[in-house]
């Protein structure tokens, strides 16, 4: 039976302990996904995209704009389920991309799921939160000072919208934070550079008061490599860290998405409130490293980066070390493999590193944003995707690691992680 195209069909025969839904979700997520025309209804009966930290689409404002408004009013998330495949609730980040295949149409007024026009899959958008239609004391929107994702479980706190990484022998190669950055101020939107202490502490005590389904706060920003308002990174971030975890303290798990620091820095932001730290090293290979990631190169070296993750579970406990790592960019042409099976081992040899320490890095599925410097990439194979899962999964069961806290249920059918199939693919 032909399971949605050929090429999913055959890696569903090839790779049967991955499950369908993790495959699709992979593929929208490396190709994107288009809408055929705008959703009905006002746009409060779902969340549109917040464009929370980078752009996540496949192509700028500008040409999304030029394609209609189905496009500028996108849902933050979609939901997939059911269908003639009888697929259980599977959810992925919209990245947009109005040449994809995968498209959402509306068939009676209900938006379904499809491959080259044909529909295979109910679908869901984002539940808009009740509290979105609070304003601070400021003005702004919570849903730019607070946005939630992963279905509502995460709010997501950019605090440093901009990056210190400048221009292309510096920022990583794959990223478009500063660029994004400067598209969304360009078009007008309400994008705050860096965000005031006091309207994240109101914008959460309007959420714990108004809601019950957020479960976890991402701390991050963009890298600090000299000062911002006269402090440097950790203590930057600390600030925002310790007022909120004095307000609140463990009504929600604390997380940091932040530079790897020395043990002293550490122990700072432990002391501060952080439960789990993503000190994120984004590729394993030294080499591409180097290349991909210029910035992080030159102001710590991927040794002291790596060295600095295994120091850090002395603190934090290796359980709650959670390094992401940009699945799929060390494909990119021309520095990086070009064979699936290479670029996957790689990657494995990563995991080893990191799982035989207890230590789980996780995954964001790269997203190919045209104002990156890494232009004009063709997607990576779908297998590389399935055989990674597979390859993550198996190091993880190897090592007898838990589900990493944080992240919600694990399991096809229960994941809210929606940048990769991580989460879809543990097995209870």
């Amino acid at each position: 039976m032909n399971i949605i195209n050929d090429d999913i069909s055959h890696l569903h025969l090839k790779y049967p302990d991955i499950p369908l839904e993790a495959i699709i979700k992979q593929d929208i997520l490396r190709l994107g996904i288009s809408f055929a025309k705008a959703p009905q209804g006002p746009q409060n009966q779902y969340k549109t995209k917040d464009y929370f930290i980078f752009s996540f689409d496949m192509a700028t404002l500008d040409e999304l704009e030029a394609k209609g408004e189905q496009f500028m009013s996108a849902p933050e998330e979609v939901k997939f389920y059911g269908g003639e495949f009888d697929l259980k609730p599977t959810i992925f980040n919209v990245r947009l991309n109005p040449e994809s295949p995968y498209q959402i149409k509306f068939e009676d007024q209900k938006p379904v799921l499809c491959y080259q026009n044909r529909a295979f899959a109910d679908t869901e958008f984002h539940p808009y939160p009740e509290f979105y239609q609070s304003k601070l004391k400021s003005g702004k929107k919570i849903s730019q000072i607070a946005p939630v994702l992963e279905w509502g479980y995460l709010i997501y706190l950019t605090i440093f919208r901009l990056c210190q990484y400048w221009g292309r022998d510096e920022e990583c190669q794959y990223c478009d934070i500063n660029e994004n950055y400067r598209q969304q101020k360009k078009a007008g939107k309400e994008y705050t550079g860096v965000k005031d202490i006091e309207d994240i502490l109101e914008a959460l005590s309007i959420i714990e008061a108004k809601d019950s389904v957020t479960k976890a706060i991402t701390i991050t920003g963009g890298s600090i490599t000299s000062h911002l308002q006269g402090k440097k990174e950790s203590d930057f971030y600390l600030d925002y860290i310790s007022a909120i975890s004095e307000k609140f303290g463990k009504h929600w798990i604390i997380k940091a998405v932040v530079e790897a620091y020395e043990q002293e820095e550490c122990k700072k932001l432990k002391q501060g409130g952080i439960q789990i730290y993503h000190p994120n090293y984004e590729i394993w290979n030294q080499q591409l490293f180097k290349q991909i990631c210029p910035g992080k190169e030159r102001f710590v070296g991927w040794q002291e980066w790596m060295d600095r993750i295994v120091a850090s579970a002395d603190i934090f406990g290796p359980e709650n070390v959670i390094p992401n790592f940009v699945a799929g960019v060390e494909m990119a042409q021309p520095m990086g493999f070009s064979d699936v099976h290479e670029a996957v081992d790689s990657t494995r040899q990563g995991l080893e590193f990191f799982m035989s320490k207890s230590i789980m890095p996780r995954f964001t599925t790269w997203c190919r944003e045209p104002l990156a410097h890494l232009k004009d990439q063709s997607a990576p194979p779908l297998e590389y995707y399935v055989k990674l899962l597979l390859v993550w999964r198996d190091t993880m069961e190897k090592y007898q690691l838990p589900a990493p806290p944080g992240y919600g249920e694990p399991g096809v059918g229960k994941a809210v992680f929606s940048v990769s199939a991580f989460m879809d693919v543990i097995r209870s």
